[in-house]
């Protein structure tokens, strides 16, 4: 079996086209990784202590940036995949990779963020996207940052580009 044959088998089980390609970009054969369990994260990660500080860093900038002109700053995708990072040890993809943002262990993962300014608590995520686990981060009004897993198999299903996830029915990580 070559490197490419799980794309055929995609094909045979019904995935969409769009699905192939995600998966053909991505080099990823979703029947290869096994999903980790809430309680295999690691525990302790080697941090970068620049990338904390450049974390910190931003976060305080934003803050600032809101109490002086009453408007967030619009990175929230980064402050969450940053926070993803420095807290439980993602290593994210190069950018502009498409089907997930990077790994935890032999899982990809996508991480959506909520931001304070969304009041409905939700995110949307691909369902075309290559990732096993989906990490939403939610930053409150006092920009402090949570983050909480799913596993894909765990998001509704549907014919839909899209699979919607409410923060309140996620459990806590830790």
């Amino acid at each position: 079996m070559s490197d490419w044959d799980f794309l055929h088998d995609m094909h045979n089980e019904g995935y969409s086209s769009e699905q192939i390609a995600d998966a053909a970009a991505c080099g990823y054969n979703p029947w290869e990784w096994q999903p980790l369990n809430e309680n295999e994260l690691p525990a302790t990660h080697a941090q970068d202590p620049e990338l904390v500080e450049i974390f910190e860093n931003l976060v305080n900038c934003a803050k600032s940036y809101h109490t002086l002109t009453g408007r967030y700053l619009q990175i929230w995708g980064e402050l969450g995949e940053l926070y993803a990072e420095v807290t439980y040890g993602i290593k994210r993809h190069k950018p502009h990779t498409k089907g997930s943002d990077g790994r935890l262990g032999n899982d990809f993962v996508e991480i959506k963020t909520i931001s304070p300014e969304k009041d409905g608590g939700q995110v949307q995520v691909k369902r075309a996207g290559n990732f096993n686990r989906l990490l939403v981060i939610k930053v409150s009004a006092g920009f402090e940052f949570e983050g909480r897993f799913i596993e894909r198999k765990r998001l509704s299903k549907g014919d839909g580009t899209y699979a919607r996830v409410s923060w309140s029915a996620l459990t806590p990580s830790n």
